[in-house]
Protein backbone atom coordinates (compact mmCIF):
# COMPACT_ATOMS: atom_id res chain seq x y z
CA UNK A 1 0.00 0.00 0.00
CA UNK A 2 2.94 2.65 0.32
CA UNK A 3 3.50 4.20 -2.18
CA UNK A 4 6.64 5.77 -1.44
CA UNK A 5 9.69 5.05 -3.22
CA UNK A 6 10.95 2.50 -0.91
CA UNK A 7 11.39 -0.71 -0.67
CA UNK A 8 8.47 -3.10 1.38
CA UNK A 9 9.56 -4.54 4.17
CA UNK A 10 7.47 -7.35 3.22
CA UNK A 11 4.65 -8.54 5.52
CA UNK A 12 4.15 -11.59 7.88
CA UNK A 13 6.10 -12.59 10.95
CA UNK A 14 9.64 -12.33 9.40
CA UNK A 15 8.96 -8.59 8.68
CA UNK A 16 11.14 -6.16 10.44
CA UNK A 17 8.76 -4.34 12.94
CA UNK A 18 8.48 -0.76 12.63
CA UNK A 19 7.88 0.20 16.29
CA UNK A 20 9.76 -2.39 17.76
CA UNK A 21 12.84 -0.94 15.91
CA UNK A 22 11.77 2.80 16.69
CA UNK A 23 11.50 1.56 20.25
CA UNK A 24 14.80 -0.10 20.21
CA UNK A 25 16.66 2.88 18.50
CA UNK A 26 14.95 5.29 21.29
CA UNK A 27 15.55 2.92 24.07
CA UNK A 28 18.01 4.64 26.47
CA UNK A 29 18.80 1.22 28.05
CA UNK A 30 20.26 -0.29 24.32
CA UNK A 31 23.38 -0.10 23.20
CA UNK A 32 24.46 2.99 21.23
CA UNK A 33 25.77 1.22 18.52
CA UNK A 34 22.66 -0.98 18.81
CA UNK A 35 20.49 1.67 18.77
CA UNK A 36 21.89 2.74 15.22
CA UNK A 37 21.99 -0.60 13.90
CA UNK A 38 18.20 -1.15 14.41
CA UNK A 39 17.61 2.57 12.82
CA UNK A 40 19.05 1.37 9.79
CA UNK A 41 17.24 -1.36 9.48
CA UNK A 42 13.35 -0.57 10.40
CA UNK A 43 13.58 3.29 10.02
CA UNK A 44 15.91 4.63 7.08
CA UNK A 45 16.38 1.88 5.10
CA UNK A 46 14.50 2.66 1.78
CA UNK A 47 13.49 6.14 3.39
CA UNK A 48 16.80 8.16 3.41
CA UNK A 49 20.11 6.76 1.59
CA UNK A 50 21.81 9.66 3.79
CA UNK A 51 20.57 8.59 7.10
CA UNK A 52 21.29 4.51 6.42
CA UNK A 53 24.59 5.24 5.71
CA UNK A 54 25.53 7.76 8.27
CA UNK A 55 23.86 5.60 10.92
CA UNK A 56 25.43 2.13 9.60
CA UNK A 57 29.03 3.78 9.69
CA UNK A 58 28.48 5.23 14.03
CA UNK A 59 27.46 1.77 13.97
CA UNK A 60 30.93 0.49 13.37
CA UNK A 61 33.10 3.64 14.55
CA UNK A 62 33.74 3.47 18.28
CA UNK A 63 35.23 7.48 17.57
CA UNK A 64 31.83 8.43 17.01
CA UNK A 65 29.92 6.29 19.26
CA UNK A 66 32.45 7.49 21.52
CA UNK A 67 31.33 11.26 21.06
CA UNK A 68 27.88 10.78 21.02
CA UNK A 69 27.88 8.40 24.68
CA UNK A 70 28.64 12.34 26.00
CA UNK A 71 24.82 12.91 25.98
CA UNK A 72 22.52 11.39 28.42
CA UNK A 73 21.25 8.36 27.15
CA UNK A 74 17.98 9.58 26.32
CA UNK A 75 19.68 12.13 23.79
CA UNK A 76 21.39 9.63 21.88
CA UNK A 77 19.03 8.50 19.43
CA UNK A 78 20.13 8.66 15.73
CA UNK A 79 17.40 10.98 14.42
CA UNK A 80 18.01 13.55 16.75
CA UNK A 81 21.74 13.51 16.70
CA UNK A 82 21.30 13.73 12.99
CA UNK A 83 18.93 16.41 12.89
CA UNK A 84 20.93 18.47 15.37
CA UNK A 85 23.95 18.13 12.89
CA UNK A 86 21.37 18.99 9.99
CA UNK A 87 20.44 22.19 12.15
CA UNK A 88 24.21 23.23 12.14
CA UNK A 89 24.67 22.61 8.29
CA UNK A 90 25.83 19.16 7.72
CA UNK A 91 25.21 18.38 4.63
CA UNK A 92 23.86 15.08 3.31
CA UNK A 93 26.54 12.91 1.70
CA UNK A 94 28.81 9.58 2.69
CA UNK A 95 29.57 8.85 6.45
CA UNK A 96 33.20 9.81 5.97
CA UNK A 97 32.54 13.18 5.31
CA UNK A 98 29.61 13.03 7.77
CA UNK A 99 31.92 11.75 10.27
CA UNK A 100 34.86 14.07 9.69
CA UNK A 101 31.80 16.96 9.83
CA UNK A 102 30.97 15.43 13.09
CA UNK A 103 33.89 15.57 14.96
CA UNK A 104 34.61 19.44 13.89
CA UNK A 105 31.62 20.74 14.88
CA UNK A 106 30.67 18.69 18.14
CA UNK A 107 30.82 21.27 20.26
CA UNK A 108 27.77 22.76 18.60
CA UNK A 109 25.82 19.65 17.88
CA UNK A 110 25.91 18.47 21.19
CA UNK A 111 24.15 21.47 23.51
CA UNK A 112 21.30 21.66 20.76
CA UNK A 113 20.84 17.03 21.44
CA UNK A 114 20.38 18.39 24.99
CA UNK A 115 18.24 21.00 24.51
CA UNK A 116 16.02 20.09 22.12
CA UNK A 117 13.82 16.65 21.19
CA UNK A 118 12.73 14.87 17.51
CA UNK A 119 9.60 16.97 17.16
CA UNK A 120 8.53 15.60 13.54
CA UNK A 121 5.55 17.76 12.55
CA UNK A 122 4.30 16.18 9.46
CA UNK A 123 0.75 18.05 8.38
CA UNK A 124 0.87 15.25 5.99
CA UNK A 125 -0.81 13.14 8.10
CA UNK A 126 -4.05 15.10 8.84
CA UNK A 127 -5.24 13.69 5.00
CA UNK A 128 -5.25 10.17 6.64
CA UNK A 129 -7.11 11.30 10.06
CA UNK A 130 -9.44 13.52 7.92
CA UNK A 131 -12.26 10.86 6.57
CA UNK A 132 -12.49 9.70 10.37
CA UNK A 133 -12.32 13.06 11.75
CA UNK A 134 -15.46 13.83 8.86
CA UNK A 135 -17.65 10.95 10.22
CA UNK A 136 -17.77 11.86 14.04
CA UNK A 137 -20.87 14.27 15.02
CA UNK A 138 -19.40 18.01 15.37
CA UNK A 139 -19.03 20.64 16.20
CA UNK A 140 -15.62 19.39 16.83
CA UNK A 141 -12.89 20.46 19.83
CA UNK A 142 -9.52 18.89 19.06
CA UNK A 143 -7.02 17.75 21.63
CA UNK A 144 -4.07 16.67 20.13
CA UNK A 145 -1.18 14.88 22.70
CA UNK A 146 2.71 15.62 21.30
CA UNK A 147 2.09 18.11 19.19
CA UNK A 148 4.91 19.94 18.38
CA UNK A 149 3.94 23.27 16.43
CA UNK A 150 0.15 21.91 16.41
CA UNK A 151 0.36 22.01 12.82
CA UNK A 152 -1.78 18.67 12.44
CA UNK A 153 -4.23 20.70 14.76
CA UNK A 154 -5.05 22.66 11.67
CA UNK A 155 -7.20 19.80 9.60
CA UNK A 156 -10.09 21.93 8.69
CA UNK A 157 -6.93 24.99 6.88
CA UNK A 158 -5.97 23.24 4.80
CA UNK A 159 -6.78 21.50 1.12
CA UNK A 160 -6.71 17.81 0.33
CA UNK A 161 -6.56 16.31 -3.43
CA UNK A 162 -7.05 12.47 -2.74
CA UNK A 163 -6.26 11.08 -6.30
CA UNK A 164 -9.71 10.60 -8.49
CA UNK A 165 -11.69 11.16 -5.45
CA UNK A 166 -11.22 14.18 -6.08
CA UNK A 167 -10.07 17.68 -4.30
CA UNK A 168 -11.60 19.53 -1.08
CA UNK A 169 -10.83 22.95 0.01
CA UNK A 170 -11.90 25.27 3.30
CA UNK A 171 -15.00 26.83 2.67
CA UNK A 172 -13.07 30.17 2.15
CA UNK A 173 -11.42 29.11 -1.04
CA UNK A 174 -8.21 26.77 -1.12
CA UNK A 175 -5.37 26.61 1.08
CA UNK A 176 -1.70 27.05 0.74
CA UNK A 177 -1.60 23.97 1.84
CA UNK A 178 -2.48 20.95 -0.45
CA UNK A 179 -2.18 17.30 0.90
CA UNK A 180 -1.90 14.52 -1.97
CA UNK A 181 -3.16 11.23 -0.43
CA UNK A 182 -3.53 8.33 -2.47
CA UNK A 183 -6.92 6.06 -1.40
CA UNK A 184 -7.22 2.41 -1.61
CA UNK A 185 -10.20 0.20 -0.56
CA UNK A 186 -13.35 1.55 0.88
CA UNK A 187 -12.43 5.16 2.19
CA UNK A 188 -14.91 7.13 3.21
CA UNK A 189 -13.23 10.39 1.08
CA UNK A 190 -15.38 13.29 2.61
CA UNK A 191 -17.52 15.82 1.14
CA UNK A 192 -16.27 18.80 3.30
CA UNK A 193 -14.39 19.40 5.78
CA UNK A 194 -15.19 19.36 10.21
CA UNK A 195 -16.41 21.76 11.88
CA UNK A 196 -13.78 22.98 14.42
CA UNK A 197 -14.49 25.82 16.83
CA UNK A 198 -12.16 24.48 19.56
CA UNK A 199 -8.55 23.37 19.47
CA UNK A 200 -5.46 22.72 21.88
CA UNK A 201 -2.45 20.53 21.51
CA UNK A 202 -0.12 19.32 24.66
CA UNK A 203 3.76 18.90 24.02
CA UNK A 204 6.37 18.38 26.45
CA UNK A 205 8.30 21.72 24.40
CA UNK A 206 5.95 22.91 22.28
CA UNK A 207 7.01 24.94 19.14
CA UNK A 208 6.25 28.14 18.32
CA UNK A 209 5.89 28.58 14.47
CA UNK A 210 6.18 32.51 14.56
CA UNK A 211 9.99 32.27 15.84
CA UNK A 212 12.37 31.48 12.91
CA UNK A 213 14.68 29.03 14.94
CA UNK A 214 11.80 26.97 15.58
CA UNK A 215 10.80 26.54 12.02
CA UNK A 216 14.18 26.05 11.53
CA UNK A 217 14.07 23.06 13.76
CA UNK A 218 11.37 21.70 11.95
CA UNK A 219 12.86 22.17 8.80
CA UNK A 220 16.29 19.90 10.51
CA UNK A 221 14.03 17.37 11.57
CA UNK A 222 12.96 16.53 8.07
CA UNK A 223 15.16 14.13 6.69
CA UNK A 224 17.52 14.87 3.66
CA UNK A 225 16.12 13.48 0.58
CA UNK A 226 12.47 14.82 1.55
CA UNK A 227 11.96 17.59 -0.48
CA UNK A 228 8.25 17.14 -0.99
CA UNK A 229 7.46 17.08 3.30
CA UNK A 230 9.42 20.34 3.31
CA UNK A 231 7.42 21.88 1.28
CA UNK A 232 4.27 20.65 2.39
CA UNK A 233 5.66 21.85 6.02
CA UNK A 234 6.34 25.92 4.84
CA UNK A 235 2.96 25.70 3.62
CA UNK A 236 1.56 24.78 7.24
CA UNK A 237 3.42 27.08 8.97
CA UNK A 238 2.19 29.75 6.43
CA UNK A 239 -1.42 28.75 7.01
CA UNK A 240 -0.95 28.51 11.36
CA UNK A 241 0.95 31.75 11.66
CA UNK A 242 -2.41 33.05 10.43
CA UNK A 243 -3.73 31.58 13.92
CA UNK A 244 -1.89 29.97 15.75
CA UNK A 245 -3.52 26.90 17.44
CA UNK A 246 -3.00 26.81 21.48
CA UNK A 247 -0.07 24.76 23.06
CA UNK A 248 0.44 23.89 26.81
CA UNK A 249 3.77 22.63 27.86
CA UNK A 250 3.06 19.36 29.78
CA UNK A 251 3.25 15.20 30.16
CA UNK A 252 0.48 13.84 27.79
CA UNK A 253 -0.37 11.66 30.64
CA UNK A 254 -0.78 14.52 33.32
CA UNK A 255 -2.10 17.25 30.79
CA UNK A 256 -5.03 15.72 29.00
CA UNK A 257 -7.99 15.23 31.33
CA UNK A 258 -7.48 19.06 31.91
CA UNK A 259 -7.62 19.80 28.56
CA UNK A 260 -10.46 17.60 27.95
CA UNK A 261 -12.26 19.82 30.42
CA UNK A 262 -11.77 23.05 29.21
CA UNK A 263 -13.28 21.97 26.22
CA UNK A 264 -16.77 23.89 25.36
CA UNK A 265 -20.23 22.27 25.68
CA UNK A 266 -21.86 20.58 23.00
CA UNK A 267 -19.59 19.73 21.52
CA UNK A 268 -17.47 16.40 20.31
CA UNK A 269 -14.43 15.94 21.71
CA UNK A 270 -11.51 14.36 19.81
CA UNK A 271 -8.27 13.59 21.16
CA UNK A 272 -5.89 12.18 18.94
CA UNK A 273 -1.88 11.87 18.43
CA UNK A 274 0.40 10.28 15.30
CA UNK A 275 3.66 8.41 15.97
CA UNK A 276 3.95 10.03 19.44
CA UNK A 277 2.99 6.97 22.01
CA UNK A 278 6.08 4.94 20.55
CA UNK A 279 7.82 7.23 22.75
CA UNK A 280 6.01 6.23 25.80
CA UNK A 281 7.40 3.24 27.86
CA UNK A 282 5.15 0.48 28.48
CA UNK A 283 3.80 1.92 31.75
CA UNK A 284 2.83 5.29 30.19
CA UNK A 285 1.28 3.56 26.96
CA UNK A 286 -1.00 1.64 29.37
CA UNK A 287 -1.68 4.89 31.43
CA UNK A 288 -2.84 6.42 28.65
CA UNK A 289 -5.18 3.65 26.76
CA UNK A 290 -6.59 3.21 29.80
CA UNK A 291 -6.91 6.87 30.56
CA UNK A 292 -9.13 7.29 26.99
CA UNK A 293 -11.06 4.31 27.42
CA UNK A 294 -12.32 6.05 30.58
CA UNK A 295 -12.70 9.22 29.12
CA UNK A 296 -14.92 7.66 26.24
CA UNK A 297 -17.11 5.94 28.86
CA UNK A 298 -17.43 8.81 31.10
CA UNK A 299 -17.68 11.75 28.87
CA UNK A 300 -17.80 10.52 25.10
CA UNK A 301 -14.45 11.63 24.38
CA UNK A 302 -13.92 10.08 20.66
CA UNK A 303 -9.94 8.53 20.91
CA UNK A 304 -8.08 8.95 17.44
CA UNK A 305 -4.80 7.55 16.80
CA UNK A 306 -2.37 7.01 13.77
CA UNK A 307 0.55 5.06 14.90
CA UNK A 308 3.21 1.84 14.31
CA UNK A 309 0.88 -1.07 14.15
CA UNK A 310 2.37 -2.72 17.67
CA UNK A 311 2.40 0.34 19.49
CA UNK A 312 -1.14 0.13 21.39
CA UNK A 313 -2.38 -2.87 23.09
CA UNK A 314 -5.42 -4.17 21.19
CA UNK A 315 -5.13 -2.24 18.14
CA UNK A 316 -3.47 -5.17 16.22
CA UNK A 317 -6.41 -7.61 17.21
CA UNK A 318 -8.82 -5.62 15.35
CA UNK A 319 -7.13 -5.73 12.09
CA UNK A 320 -8.60 -7.64 9.28
CA UNK A 321 -7.45 -10.87 8.64
CA UNK A 322 -6.04 -10.83 5.54
CA UNK A 323 -4.70 -7.26 4.92
CA UNK A 324 -3.83 -5.55 1.30
CA UNK A 325 -1.02 -7.62 -0.78
CA UNK A 326 1.37 -4.04 -0.83
CA UNK A 327 1.69 -3.30 2.70
CA UNK A 328 3.91 -3.49 4.63
CA UNK A 329 5.08 -3.80 8.75
CA UNK A 330 5.68 0.32 8.46
CA UNK A 331 2.20 1.01 7.89
CA UNK A 332 0.24 3.19 10.37
CA UNK A 333 -3.22 2.03 12.08
CA UNK A 334 -5.79 4.68 11.85
CA UNK A 335 -7.71 3.31 14.99
CA UNK A 336 -11.24 4.92 16.24
CA UNK A 337 -11.51 4.00 19.83
CA UNK A 338 -9.64 1.25 20.07
CA UNK A 339 -10.46 -0.30 16.52
CA UNK A 340 -8.82 -0.41 13.30
CA UNK A 341 -10.34 1.80 10.79
CA UNK A 342 -7.13 2.17 7.95
CA UNK A 343 -3.87 1.52 7.38
CA UNK A 344 -1.71 4.65 6.67
CA UNK A 345 1.69 5.64 5.09
CA UNK A 346 3.48 6.85 7.86
CA UNK A 347 3.71 10.75 6.83
CA UNK A 348 0.34 10.62 4.96
CA UNK A 349 1.07 9.77 1.63
CA UNK A 350 -1.36 6.90 1.29
CA UNK A 351 -4.49 5.56 3.00
CA UNK A 352 -6.14 1.88 2.16
CA UNK A 353 -9.71 1.77 4.48
CA UNK A 354 -11.13 -1.00 5.72
CA UNK A 355 -14.38 -2.67 4.06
Amino acid sequence: MRIENKPSHGDGDDAPDYAAGMRTSTDAAAETAQRYRAFVKVEARGMSACYEAWAAGVAEDPATIALIDRLPAARRQPNLVFSAARFHGAEAGGYPDFRAWLAEHWAQVEPTCRTHATQTNEPGRCAVLLPALTGIPGPLALIEVGASAGLCLLPDRYSYRYGPAGRLDPADGPSPELLDCAVTGAVPVPGRLPRVVWRAGIDLNPLDVTEPADVAWLEALIWPEHDDRRARLRAAVQVAREDPPRLVRGDLNDTVEALVAEAPPEVTVVVFHTAVLAYLDDDGRNRFVATMGRLHTERDVRWLANEGRTVLPGIAETLPPTLPAASGSADFVVALDGRALALAQPHGRAVHWFG
